[in-house]
């Protein structure tokens, strides 16, 4: 029986689907609940430094940010920016830094240079994601194909293709590196710290152990799916925009490049919008589904590259991230209840 399989036949069979959902940092883990999330790092000396932070809801003031699909796009940006001071935390606490001095200036300075690189980093990735996989497939396209004005069909599967196989590359090639492979590890360890509590058995390393690295709720799920119906928002809609940059008098050329790359980068918000209500809310509620197992099944396969099996190690920083989200889930249970017995 493939892992996968085991993967959708665990969350079949949970008792208690949750919410909480995680990240793999650089030695650690985070997990986000509905209130709070918290952070756990292996730190040099061998112990688990763990932080929490509050969570910012919106949901009262800004209500139509949680619409579907637009909800979509709202958890996109929030996972982003919780992930990058998520990262930021681990890669202070993970790492021996050599420091001169202990004083308050030289911790400051310690401390705004690595938020400085954190956004530069964030900031070149996000440009070199964009030229890998929207400006580089559609570039490929066109030196095979012509451009996409030619055969919209054909070229839109094609740069769809093309994209795919250069996501697949990427993660493959990153994950010959060290630091990555141990990332890709602790991702093993979040999803099997998961599975865990949804079968209601009992926060520990060796129980842990026995659940499948691969989950249905996964990021890896959703981006292969985001690439997906891509390829079928942007073949169906391939002639309507090549009508609409038609609108601009330029027929061809570099200008005309960019102008259908400028149309490409408007509607991934909207496919990310749906590939969250499909891979999230329905699939995410319907592990049992025929339809669901085959339409999430690329996604399933894709994390045998993004999750490693983990040590017992990698696992207790889960599980102590996952007690403190769970504390915070229970401590305002608690208010709620009493404060429908006061009503």
């Amino acid at each position: 029986m493939g892992e996968s399989r085991k993967a959708f036949e665990a969350d079949a069979d949970v008792r208690t689907r949750t919410h909480i959902g995680g990240q793999a940092l650089i030695e650690g883990i985070m997990m986000r609940g509905r209130y709070n999330w918290a952070v756990a790092v292996r730190t040099p000396d061998g112990d688990i430094y763990t932080e929490e932070h509050d969570l910012a809801s919106g949901r009262k003031k800004n209500a139509w940010m949680y619409w579907p699909v637009i909800r979509g796009c709202t958890a996109f940006v929030e996972s982003l920016a919780l992930g990058y001071k998520a990262l930021g935390i681990s890669s202070e606490h993970a790492y021996d830094w050599d420091e001169e001095e202990d004083g308050e200036a030289e911790d400051g300075k310690k401390s705004g240079g690595m938020g400085g690189l954190m956004t530069i980093s964030m900031i070149v990735g996000i440009i070199l994601g964009i030229a890998i996989f929207v400006v580089l497939p559609a570039a490929l396209s066109n030196l095979v194909l012509g451009e996409a004005s030619m055969n919209s069909v054909a070229w839109n599967i094609f740069d769809g293709i093309v994209r795919v196989a250069i996501f697949i590359l990427y993660i493959w090639l990153i994950s010959l590196m060290k630091d990555i492979r141990r990332m890709f590890s602790y991702h093993g360890a979040e999803h099997k710290t998961i599975h865990c509590y949804e079968h209601g058995e009992q926060l520990e390393p060796g129980v842990a152990m026995r659940f499948p690295r691969l989950h249905v709720r996964c990021g890896t799920a959703f981006i292969i799916m985001v690439m997906l119906i891509a390829i079928f928002v942007y073949t169906v809609l391939g002639q309507p925009i090549n009508a609409l940059v038609d609108l601009t008098g330029v027929t061809e050329g570099p200008l005309r490049f960019v102008l259908i790359m400028i149309t490409r980068i408007i509607l991934l918000p909207i496919i990310a919008g749906v590939s969250y209500e499909v891979t999230v809310k329905w699939a995410g509620s319907h592990p049992d589904n025929k339809l669901v197992r085959v339409i999430l099944w690329p996604g399933m396969q894709m994390q045998r590259l993004t999750t490693n099996p983990p040590d017992e190690g990698m696992i207790e920083c889960a599980i102590a991230a996952m007690n403190i989200v769970l504390a915070r889930e229970e401590l305002e249970a608690r208010k709620a209840a009493r404060g429908e017995q006061g009503a």
